[in-house]
């Protein structure tokens, strides 16, 4: 892989990319990750298609560009990312948090995708339940950051993965314990702010893939499934036993999956 610092607005944005040819596969990784999660999808892909993986600002080796993360800004941070890299066409795969920057850059940069991949994550904006656990969540953080990132993160997992993954979590919690109390509020905040993207679901005229764990707690699969009903081409992985973490906890069964869709959408 190679590995570039691109400085948008003053701010170093840390990415990675390897492979050759059109097809092209874009990782936007989610709340409390970096680019380091892909890995396993990554070293696969490589030497098939071109693959690009973003820190998105705040986390990873990537700087915060603001008190304020939102989807906006981070779909901005993209653009700029394929700019960089000469990318005109891409298919773009985001986990929670990067299905909300994937589904921000669709509305702005439509003519730039050729495909759509959501892996647990949804087009709706937050409730107001969930503005409510958003901002206690900005204010554990700020009084205890690493007891918020080894509480948090195994909970991600469905309860069924969380001993035979127990390797796999422990590595995202040593990498997540480096990232900056700021750059984590941001990103918090940024969410809360963000606005329902349905529209943009119904109105998009390339292929999206729905990946969604049964065992989610965070995103109820059900809501998934309304929402492929209204995208008019797309396609959905339902996964058994899988939690908010399908790309690791089901990952033999997403590479393939996912490969075969980037080929579908650049064949179109």
């Amino acid at each position: 892989m190679i590995h570039k610092i691109l400085y948008y607005n003053g701010s170093a944005i840390n990415y990675q990319y390897e492979g050759n040819g059109e097809e092209t596969l874009v990782f936007l990784h989610g709340f409390m990750f970096d680019l380091r999660v892909w890995a396993p999808l990554v070293y696969d892909y490589m030497k098939q298609i071109r693959v690009v993986a973003i820190d998105l600002p705040g986390f990873g080796e990537s700087d915060c560009c603001a008190e304020v993360h939102s989807m906006e800004l981070m779909a901005d941070v993209v653009k700029a990312v394929l700019d960089d890299c000469g990318l005109e066409k891409c298919v773009l795969a985001g986990h929670s948090m990067g299905g909300y920057v994937a589904l921000a850059f669709a509305e702005k940069y439509p003519d730039m995708l050729k495909g759509l991949c959501l892996i647990n994550s949804h087009a709706l904006a937050d409730s107001k339940n969930k503005l409510q656990i958003r901002q206690r969540m900005c204010d554990i953080v700020a009084a205890n950051r690493a007891g918020f990132i080894i509480d948090f993160i195994p909970k991600l997992f469905a309860n069924c993965n969380r001993k035979s993954l127990s390797d796999s979590i422990n590595d995202l919690k040593d990498y997540a314990i480096y990232t900056s109390t700021d750059g984590i509020i941001a990103s918090i905040k940024g969410m809360m702010q963000r606005r329902s993207r349905i529209d943009v679901l119904q109105n998009i005229d390339v292929p999206v893939f729905f990946v969604s764990g049964r065992e989610d707690e965070r995103i109820d699969s059900d809501i998934v499934m309304v929402h492929a009903a209204m995208t008019p081409f797309c396609e959905l992985l339902m996964l058994p036993n899988v939690g908010h973490m399908a790309h690791i906890e089901a990952k033999d069964i997403l590479k393939p999956r996912l490969l075969s869709f980037v080929r579908i959408c650049f064949g179109l």
